[in-house]
């Protein structure tokens, strides 16, 4: 039986390294943990393949060298790229052909399994606050509605047009609030789907952006441009572009830069969900980043860290992405805030 298409269909990571650290064998997990393809991998040793790794390689060039098997815990990695990574590292020794030792390390991504508990913790408590919504705007909109349509009769009633002011006023009000509750309910289930590019969807965003966007943002495009159409709610999907590149904007007050990307990664679980293939679009700004204390609630509806925003965008396009059965993952430091959806690509 052939150990690539298993070895290559495992969340974990898996490299083979000599004693000199040099990569022999790694599979389409460890490509895409270190961002660098299998060929490139195998012509470089593995200090080559990262910009720090908080475990000391000379450690495991003396388990490799003494046939010991070596397990670490929550070890930091910085990628090439730049993206940190949090992994449990275990090294088996094992006998190339040749007879020399060699190293089987496995490098599981602590993080991701976070990342996937924090989304079903999430997606459980945003259910909740969307019923809990949904019993409101039935009991907001019924008195609602008669108080519009008794200030409709009553200015029907009245003369004087500065008193029919007042009535116009409520009405106003009475509307606007209607459409807040709305636009809080949002769709709640999938809406008819259609084969869509997702660069189509990004393109009609910067079209409605860049009409009021200020001088000192520069929008960046780095596109891939390999990535398959996917079924999609066009309109829903840029909505849900258009809040997190808008929110980008007004987090870049003094100006800056939005950096907006695509790729395509593997072995990602969604939910409860593990897809082969699936859409990343990240949308990067260089602002000051997210408070700490907004994590967690950051996509929680009525949250907002900006004196005047609804809270609405982010619980918006989450809700979204989760319709397309994705998920927004978010990172946050001073200089750099990004926000990546997750869409599952049909293969």
């Amino acid at each position: 039986m052939h150990t690539d298409p298993l070895l290559n269909n495992l969340v974990t990571a898996v490299i083979v390294i000599n004693h000199d650290l040099k990569l022999c064998y790694a599979n389409s997990a460890a490509e895409q943990l270190l961002g660098i393809g299998s060929h490139r991998l195998t012509e470089h040793s593995l200090g080559d393949c990262y910009q720090e790794l908080s475990v000391d390689t000379q450690l495991l060039m003396s388990a490799i060298e003494q046939h010991q098997g070596l397990t670490v815990n929550s070890a930091n990695i910085t990628t090439l790229d730049g993206n940190a990574h949090i992994l449990d590292i275990t090294l088996s020794p094992i006998e190339a052909d040749n007879g020399h030792p060699q190293g089987l390390l496995e490098l599981r991504q602590v993080d991701q399994q976070r990342r996937i508990h924090q989304q079903l913790t999430l997606d459980a408590q945003q259910q909740a606050a969307q019923y809990l919504v949904r019993n409101l705007a039935h009991e907001i909109k019924n008195p609602l509605g008669g108080l519009r349509g008794a200030a409709q009769l009553l200015a029907r009633e009245l003369k004087d047009d500065e008193q029919r002011e007042f009535t116009d006023l409520i009405i106003e009000q009475a509307d606007r609030l209607r459409n807040l509750v709305d636009r809080l309910l949002g769709p709640q289930k999938p809406t008819q789907h259609s084969m869509h590019n997702i660069h189509e969807v990004i393109q009609k965003v910067l079209k409605l952006v860049q009409v009021t966007l200020p001088t000192n943002i520069h929008l960046i495009q780095d596109y891939d441009p390999s990535i398959p159409d996917i079924e999609m709610d066009q309109e829903q999907l840029q909505q849900a572009v258009l809040n997190i590149v808008q929110n980008a904007i007004q987090a870049l007050a003094t100006g800056g830069e939005i950096r907006i990307k695509t790729r395509t990664q593997h072995q990602i679980t969604i939910g409860t969900l593990r897809h082969k293939l699936v859409l990343a679009l990240s949308i990067i700004d260089n602002g000051p980043g997210i408070k700490p204390e907004l994590m967690d609630t950051l996509f929680y509806p009525m949250v907002t860290g900006r004196e005047h925003g609804s809270g609405l965008g982010l619980s918006i396009a989450h809700n979204f992405a989760r319709l397309h059965g994705g998920r927004i993952d978010c990172a946050s430091v001073p200089g750099q805030t990004e926000f990546t959806i997750l869409l599952p690509v049909k293969g």
